[in-house]
């Protein structure tokens, strides 16, 4: 496995074709970086949770792990969890560097793209 790994973050749903926009981004990731482990992970209702995911890339050699939360909005769950997480995780694995980004909504190029493909 590759020493740099990717989480993606979502929040989780019961239906599961929820989940496909997400994979899809991994999908796209993997084949753009085939050299960086790449995978998703939920914050409730579907698994693998966070926590389980960063074991996974731990157990496989990873040392640095990067979190992208793909969180367009981001309420009060989406904005304390994930700090809250990160912190368990660097004691869990203290061997792994985590680094959490910010959710991708809050990035302005995310911004730019839907307003393109509101007004198509």
């Amino acid at each position: 496995m590759s020493r740099h790994a990717i989480i993606l973050l979502g929040h989780g749903s019961r239906d599961p074709l929820w989940r496909r926009p997400i994979e899809a981004v991994a999908e796209r990731l993997t084949r753009r970086n085939a050299d960086v482990a790449v995978c998703c992970a939920y914050l409730e209702l579907e698994p693998p949770d966070l926590a389980t995911a960063a074991a996974r890339l731990a157990a496989g050699g990873a040392q640095r792990v990067t979190i992208v939360p793909m969180f367009l909005g981001t309420g009060k769950h989406g904005r304390d969890d994930p700090p809250r997480l990160l912190e368990l995780l660097r004691q869990t694995h203290p061997a792994v560097e985590f680094d959490l980004r910010p959710p991708v909504g809050d990035d302005p190029r995310v911004l730019d793209l839907l307003a393109v493909i509101a007004a198509e």
